[in-house]
Formats: C-alpha cells, structure tokens, sequence
C-alpha cells in the first residue's frame, strides 16, 4: 500500500516513467485530446461528467507528488482578459514560471514528444489547460514540496 494520496495507477505509472524535462498535460473538458496530445503520452480520462474534476484538483495532488520546474497555460486572444483559472495556477505553482502559449502554440507544445501523460479532467473553466514541466527533486529530499 502506498503512502501518498496519488493512488491512480495509470498516472503513477507514467510519471514514474517521466524523468526531468517530461511534460505533463492537465486538460480541461474542452481539449481535443485526441489529437493534440503527444503519440507517446499516456492519456488518463478523469472526465466522468462535467465539472466533476477540474485542472486545479489534479494540479494540488500532482505538486504533492512531483516537482515542477515550469509550467505554460493557454491563453485567449490578447484582446481579452486573462482566465481566473490561470490566476489560480500562478498562486498554487509560484515561484515556478508560468508562460503564455496562444491556443495553437499550446497544442503544438503538448503534441511534443516530450509529453509524458495527459490528464483529461471534467473541468468547464475555459481556457483552464495546463502544461509542466518536470523538474528534479532536491538532494536528500523525500518530497518535492
């Protein structure tokens, strides 16, 4: 039995497979992820219905598991404001640096052969993808965080 609370066996395979530099894709429920999604990634569908997990869900539990070197995040056309869920990746990932991708330069980023797991939640939020990096444990540390 395993001590931390990220018990999914699929995500705890392909993140023990991830080294340093692997990405990892938190969908929201709108992201085409059958098709911008990286030909070597592990996709895990955690979208049972609408709203019943969102990006930030998944985000709190994988900073308890997995240190995070940087992060980049979708953003709508410069015209508009930015999402409140990107706000909220920046106050839970700080002091990481979190980049803006347009939503083309997103998907390309997340085809990547780089990209070691996608995570599709049921979040409605637009906008509310998310992209890590990982990063490496510090010496003689047991948990990232």
């Amino acid at each position: 039995m395993l001590l931390t609370e990220l018990l999914h066996p699929g995500i705890l395979e392909a993140l023990a497979g991830a080294g340093h530099g692997a990405r990892v894709l938190l969908a929201d429920g709108h992201y085409p992820a059958s098709t911008a999604v990286g030909e070597r990634a592990r996709t895990v569908h955690l979208n049972l219905a609408p709203g019943t997990l969102d990006v930030t869900t998944v985000l709190d539990v994988l900073l308890r598991a997995l240190p995070v070197e940087s992060a980049q995040v979708m953003v709508e056309p410069e015209s508009e404001p930015e999402p409140p869920a990107i706000a909220e990746y920046r106050s839970r990932l700080a002091p990481v640096p979190v980049d803006t991708l347009g939503r083309f330069e997103f998907y390309d980023a997340a085809r990547s052969p780089d990209l070691a797991l996608a995570v599709v939640t049921g979040d409605t939020r637009t906008y509310a993808n998310l992209l890590l990096t990982i990063g490496v444990r510090a010496e003689g540390t047991l948990t990232p965080r």
